[in-house]
């Protein structure tokens, strides 16, 4: 046999070594992901006391009849999960737009102009994505308070246009994707700056959009913090907050309607995700790489 021959058999070898390696990291690491999930869904059908026992046991002696308990606990305490699902999605929902459309306009405008503090305010914006949230919470709540804006879900979602860390993967990814040849082009047919982004810049920048999209619907989804404590009336609770409900003192022995609770609030997250999912590979690929 050659020399040749022997190196190809020898690589071949290799990437087929290297595909089993793959493959069984791969593997892991969907279990460990999928694994916190699989065992929400087993708890739902668990009661308290099998929970306690043994909340990785994938059985339980009366499954429906304990979902079925759990069920009844839940809605018979402050758990209401039309209203909660209603107020999640109107503030994730209104909060994701605002977010993704400003941020990506702030991106264009960044990226597409040259004005005089054009670097002075892009440094402020890294600036500002060092800054913790928490770190302004107690001054954002005393501006909430003085404009009577408490219980209202609109001040969850304004300060959503404002989103430093959205502005910045947005002019990474024009500026790996955006030629300013089909800018020009579209100024000297005779459009508008605004028809041009609308119509031109968006639908370039889809995967990035649909792959923040899909961060910043998670995190308003999820966020416990602010609803917690700038919406007191129960009316205007979002899912994660009646979901808190269900651990203080008085339920904390109700394991499996604590499941159950979380079940229903992630349920929307899945849906989301199955149909923005594919767009989250290209967008963050393209966005971390500049041309």
């Amino acid at each position: 046999m050659s020399d040749n021959a022997i190196r190809t058999s020898s690589i071949k070898k290799n990437d087929t070594w290297l595909k089993v390696v793959i493959y069984i990291v791969s593997i892991f690491f969907s279990i460990m992901t999928l694994f916190p999930f699989l065992m929400m869904f087993v708890n739902c059908f668990k009661s308290s006391d099998e929970v306690q026992q043994s909340a990785l046991a994938f059985w339980s002696a009366d499954p429906f009849g304990n979902f079925k308990k759990n069920w009844t606990f839940i809605m018979s305490k402050e758990f209401k999960p039309a209203v909660g699902f209603m107020n999640s999605f109107i503030v994730a929902t209104c909060s994701t737009i605002l977010n993704v459309y400003f941020s990506s306009l702030t991106a264009y405008a960044i990226s597409a102009y040259e004005w005089k503090f054009r670097d002075a305010f892009n440094t402020m914006i890294m600036a500002i994505m060092m800054i913790p949230g928490t770190v302004t919470t107690i001054g954002f709540y005393q501006m909430v308070y003085k404009l009577g804006m408490v219980n209202k879900l609109s001040i969850l979602i304004i300060p959503s246009i404002a989103a430093p860390m959205v502005v910045f993967f947005m002019r990474q990814y024009l500026q790996a994707s955006l030629s300013m040849e089909i800018v020009q082009s579209a100024r000297i047919d005779g459009a508008g700056e605004f028809r041009i982004f609308n119509q031109i810049v968006v639908p370039l920048m889809k995967p990035a959009i649909a792959t923040q999209a899909i961060f910043a619907y998670v995190g308003s989804w999820n966020n416990l913090f602010m609803p917690l404590i700038l919406l007191t009336d129960k009316e205007k609770r979002t899912l994660p907050v009646m979901v808190s409900l269900l651990t203080n003192d008085s339920y904390r022995t109700e394991y499996g309607a604590v499941y159950v609770g979380l079940f229903i609030t992630v349920l929307p997250l899945i849906v989301v995700y199955a149909f923005l999912s594919r767009y989250i590979v290209e967008g963050v690929a393209l966005g971390g790489v500049k041309s």
